[in-house]
C-alpha cells in the first residue's frame, strides 16, 4: 500500500468515526428532546387538573378505562398505544380555556360552551405538533362526537365511520364524568352512571362500546 492510499483510508476511517458519532449524538439528542415533548404533555395535563381541580385525576382513570375496553377488543398492540395516547390527552384542550368557565357552578352561557366545545379541536392541534402523537389526534378530536352524529366538534361522521378511538374514550370518559363530583352536581353513584350509559346507547354512545364497559364495570 503506498502512502497515499495510507493516507486515503485514514482519512476515510476518520470520517466514518466522525459520521458514527453524530449519528450517536443525534440519536441521543432525539430521544431528550421526544422524552421532554412528552414530558411537557404530561406537565399540560396536570395544569389543566390545576386549572379545573374537578378533573383531577380524570385523565388517568379514562385512560384506565381505556384499556381496559381495548383489552376487551383484543386490539393490535400498535392501536391500543395510539388510542391509550388519546385518552389519556383528551382533555388537553383545557389548558386554553378561561378557568372561571371551567369552574362555574351555574349553567353555561351560549359564549362560555362555545369556548368548552372548542377544547377537543385545540387538544388535537396540540398533539398535531407532536410526532408520537399524531396518529391520536382523531380520537382527540372526535371524542365528545355522539354515535348518531350530533355531539361536538360538527362533522358528518356517525355509527362506526367515527374513529374507534373516540367512541371508547367518550364511554371511558362520560362515565368518570358521571362518577365525580362537579361545580354544577355531586357525582352518580356506579348503578345511577350504568343506568345513564345504557340510556345513551345508541344515541350518545356506541352500544356494542357500552355493553363491553358494563360488563367491565359489573365484574370488578
Amino acid at each position: 500500500m503506498t502512502i497515499v492510499e495510507r493516507k486515503r483510508e485514514a482519512l476515510y476511517s476518520k470520517l466514518t468515526e466522525g459520521i458514527e458519532f453524530l449519528k450517536d449524538e443525534n440519536d441521543t439528542l432525539f430521544k431528550k428532546l421526544r422524552r421532554n415533548k412528552l414530558q411537557i404533555l404530561k406537565l399540560l395535563i396536570k395544569i389543566v387538573e390545576e386549572i379545573d381541580p374537578y378533573t383531577k385525576g380524570h385523565s388517568i382513570k379514562v385512560y384506565r378505562y381505556t384499556i381496559r375496553i381495548l383489552k376487551r377488543l383484543k386490539l393490535k398492540k400498535k392501536d391500543m398505544i395510539t388510542i391509550g395516547k388519546a385518552a389519556l390527552l383528551h382533555d388537553i384542550g383545557k389548558i386554553a380555556i378561561n378557568k372561571d368557565i371551567l369552574n362555574k357552578p351555574g349553567r353555561l352561557t351560549e359564549k362560555e360552551y362555545a369556548a368548552i366545545k372548542a377544547h377537543p379541536r385545540i387538544g388535537a392541534e396540540i398533539a398535531q405538533e407532536v410526532k408520537e402523537l399524531k396518529t391520536s389526534c382523531q380520537d382527540i378530536l372526535y371524542h365528545h362526537l355522539w354515535y348518531n352524529g350530533r355531539g361536538y366538534p360538527f362533522s358528518k361522521l356517525q355509527c362506526d365511520d367515527i374513529p374507534l378511538g373516540a367512541r371508547i374514550i367518550a364511554v371511558a370518559d362520560g362515565y368518570d364524568a358521571m362518577t365525580s363530583n362537579r361545580p354544577y352536581r355531586k357525582a352518580f353513584d356506579k348503578e345511577h352512571a350504568i343506568g345513564e350509559l345504557k340510556r345513551c346507547s345508541g344515541t350518545q354512545y356506541d352500544p356494542k362500546i357500552v355493553e363491553i364497559f358494563i360488563t367491565i364495570l359489573k365484574t370488578r
